[in-house]
């Protein structure tokens, strides 16, 4: 499994209720994309840095949703650019599931 997280350092602060209000106009976008299984969007306590938390099956999946578009996009609805920081995840610990997962599995 792979964790992507993708950051963007605001130019002025937002509320929590603004930053909800995008994530929520972005959040459709993200219904069956191959490879994605959830998607968490954060925000810092500040209001300037806004991103997400990204689940994904495959590194090759997760970097086909990143491409030019996707940055165009996120550009123009944070008025920042996106960084994006790929992570192995060969363990999981799933409370909901009741269970602990690993990559050899």
């Amino acid at each position: 499994m792979i964790t992507a997280v993708t950051t963007f350092r605001l130019p002025k602060p937002i509320t929590r209720e603004e930053a909800r209000s995008i994530f929520l106009s972005t959040a459709p976008l993200y219904r069956d994309v191959p490879g994605l299984f959830r998607k968490t969007y954060v925000l810092s306590e500040d209001g300037m840095t806004a991103g997400g938390i990204y689940f994904w099956n495959s590194r090759g999946e997760a970097e086909a949703l990143y491409t030019d578009a996707w940055r165009a996009r996120a550009r123009e609805k944070y008025g920042a650019d996106p960084t994006v920081t790929y992570f192995e995840s060969p363990v999981v610990v799933d409370n909901v599931a009741e269970m602990i997962s690993s990559d050899d599995e």
